[in-house]
Formats: C-alpha cells, structure tokens, sequence
C-alpha cells in the first residue's frame, strides 16, 4: 500500500493498482484528491490496468465527481485501462441522477453491498 495524500478529511491510497478514496472528498479536499490520482496515473505504463474504489466515501457531491471525471482523462490521456468503478451507495445515487454513469470506460461499475454506512467509518 502506498498513501498519496493524507488530508485530515480524506486519504488518497493505492494497493495492486487500485486508487482509494477514504472518507469526504469534499471540495477542500477534490483538487488534491484530483491531482495527487492524476500524477500516479502519468507514472504508469501505458497499457496499465487500474481500477478506482469510491466506496468509502461519505459523501456525495460534484466534487467527487469532478476528481472522478479528472481520472477518467487521465486514464485516456495516458492509454491505461480502467477495470472498475467501486462506488459508495451516495455516489451511486449521485451517478444516477447526473446520468454520468456512461462516461465511464470501465468494464464494471459496482456499488458494493457491503459498502453501507456501517462499514464506511
């Protein structure tokens, strides 16, 4: 594991090329959030498979979204491959709301069962 960002209101980690999002990534913390996915993602080589894990964020907003689709062009940019979205069951309905789903180019967006407010602490 390796710790990209550690903020007080959220960590950025990566583990066997999956990016991790704990706790708000909210709009103080989304442009370090963006950025710190963003230089990780330019250090991989292309063809790189990467997935991203939302699912420990409390918090639903654009923010969120924002780094999310910050990523996304990254992964283009960089040809990289997105595996999968995990997301929080907030940014689930997030995402079915703003009908962003189909931006994303991974081969499976998941909301975790076990991703409820229990386990996201």
């Amino acid at each position: 594991m390796s710790v990209l960002l550690e903020r007080e209101d959220a960590r950025l980690e990566v583990v066997d090329n999956v990016l991790t999002i704990h706790g708000e990534a909210d709009f103080d913390s989304a442009g370090p959030l963006a950025q710190s996915g963003r230089h990780w993602l330019a250090d991989q080589p292309d063809g790189t498979v990467v997935s991203f894990d939302l699912s420990r964020v409390r918090v639903a907003s654009s923010a969120v979204l924002s780094v999310l689709l910050v990523w996304v062009r990254s992964i283009q940019k960089h040809s990289l491959k997105l595996q999968r979205v995990s997301l929080s069951p907030p940014l689930q309905r997030l995402m079915d709301i703003t009908e962003l789903a189909p931006l994303l180019p991974a081969e499976e967006t998941t909301c975790p069962v076990d991703a409820a407010p229990a386990a996201m602490r």
